[in-house]
């Protein structure tokens, strides 16, 4: 079996300031922001819409505000609420990891409302240009996760060959979980996810899109880690990871039928 290898947290230190890796996660989760976003304002279909690179860099910082804030609030208030109300200066300590993707997820939508509002752009075309330039942030994150050893998978089957002990956990043998979802939420993902959005789609296709995509993939992944908590409907038990990302499962769908629905009912009005 292999051994989480329990990395010092800290990837450097300048006098009393610590840097630390999963803050390092969240530069370079910017970073690829602002690349991906240089490459899809070339796309023609983008182009059109009179995307600037000034506009990236506007965009990052309010995304930068929800990813934080939201994040940070998801993970207080949907996972552990009574540690974090009897320790409440632990909230600000967000160099320790302890992030929640879909708080993140929601204020994020919630910053880019605020800057479409801002810069007098139509919020569902801002979601579509954003969409295809966050899942391999997100893989960024939980390989910071990993470092932290947090996240810690279910017990596997010793036989499997990448099972792995988590020294600050057990001696048993687990599910590397923070690495099946860096592949499978983050790098699967955006790999489909940018196929889809190199051609012009009906407005909200694309937000639609990776909306369905990251639920079906997160709800899937969530087979492999341990659960914050459980919860059971009809005899059936589920992750809180996986009860959270069911409705992002069914909006994602639901805004796909009707962003198709809407293109044809422009396209027949437009040759009425």
């Amino acid at each position: 079996m292999l051994i989480h290898p329990m990395p010092d947290p800290v990837a450097f230190s300048v006098g009393p300031l610590h840097v630390h890796w999963y803050g390092l996660m969240y530069m370079l989760a910017f970073l690829m922001f602002l690349g991906l976003g240089r490459i899809r304002i070339k796309q023609p279909h983008i182009a059109q819409q009179g995307w600037q690179k000034e506009d990236l860099d506007d965009m990052l910082f309010f995304g930068v505000l929800g990813v934080v804030l939201g994040g940070r609030l998801g993970e207080v208030l949907f996972y552990n609420p009574i540690y974090y109300f009897s320790h409440p200066l632990e909230i600000f300590a967000v160099w320790k990891g302890g992030m929640s993707f879909h708080g993140g997820f929601l204020g994020v939508v919630l910053a880019m409302a605020i800057w479409a509002k801002k810069r007098g752009r139509n919020l569902m075309d801002v979601y579509d240009f954003i969409a295809p330039l966050v899942p391999l942030g997100y893989a960024a994150g939980r390989i910071g996760n990993f470092i932290n050893a947090e996240l810690p998978g279910r017990v596997a089957d010793a036989s499997l060959p990448w099972a792995m002990v988590w020294p600050n956990v057990d001696a048993l043998p687990r599910h590397p979980s923070p690495i099946y979802q860096a592949l499978i939420d983050g790098i699967l993902v955006f790999i489909l996810l940018w196929i889809y959005a190199r051609k012009a789609r009906p407005r909200l296709a694309v937000g639609a899109f990776y909306t369905l995509l990251y639920g079906c993939a997160r709800f899937t992944t969530e087979y492999f880690r341990t659960p914050d908590y459980e919860v059971s409907f009809a005899g059936v038990t589920i992750s809180s990871g996986q009860l959270l990302s069911l409705p992002m499962v069914a909006v994602g769908v639901g805004i796909m039928l009707w962003a198709y629905r809407w293109e044809r009912r422009q396209l027949a009005t437009s040759k009425a």
